[in-house]
């Protein structure tokens, strides 16, 4: 992917799931079991696996008012525990592509970025009535402007909050790392050379 194929995130749209608790961790996320595949291909079909099985069949994921939602409305710490990158890519192999919090872990937060997952946080009575909001009405589009840090639903606009650098990162096209160290390939080449203490060019 070259820079000018670069992809920005300015907003994302779609309806939404409400999984409530505080301290949601990654080991609850995706079982560490899960862990040992090669590649992330399947892991959304192990998303809350233990959760969802202990809930027999009434955990959020499997209530179909909320099948094919692109947005997971959390509560607070989301994705604390481990910093194992298994949890944002369960989650977006599941379908999600943005989540709605009072507020993240640290490293997951940047996590999702670099795949391209926007995480943007409320505060608690706006984070209540969206719950509230998409509870009463599942079918509804839930919209999350990025540039300016709102969430928009049935109840009306939400400020939120994401921090700068992520958002930047989002806007412009920056959150592949991958990709720009792939595209900056000749440049980090070229800069190599032409170091006397680097050897092999």
């Amino acid at each position: 992917m070259s820079s000018s194929e670069l992809t920005t995130i300015e907003a994302v749209s779609g309806t939404a799931c409400v999984l409530r608790g505080d301290d949601v961790d990654t080991d609850r996320i995706i079982p560490a079991r899960f862990m040992k595949d090669i590649t992330f291909d399947a892991m959304g079909n192990h998303l809350f696996e233990d959760a969802r099985k202990a809930a027999k069949g009434n955990h959020p994921l499997d209530d179909e008012r909320f099948f094919g939602s692109e947005i997971l409305v959390v509560g607070k710490n989301f994705g604390c525990g481990s910093s194992r990158e298994h949890a944002p890519q369960s989650l977006m192999r599941f379908g999600f592509r943005a989540f709605i919090g009072q507020s993240f872990a640290d490293i997951f937060a940047g996590n999702c970025c670099s795949l391209g997952l926007v995480c943007i946080t409320l505060d608690e009575a706006d984070a209540e009535s969206l719950r509230e909001s998409i509870e009463l009405d599942p079918e509804q589009t839930i919209s999350i402007d990025v540039a300016a840090q709102t969430v928009t639903c049935r109840s009306g606009v939400m400020r939120g909050s994401i921090p700068e650098g992520t958002r930047n990162r989002l806007l412009e096209g920056h959150w592949n790392a991958t990709s720009l160290l792939m595209d900056a390939g000749k440049k980090i080449e070229e800069t190599a050379s032409s170091l006397g203490y680097v050897s092999g060019y």
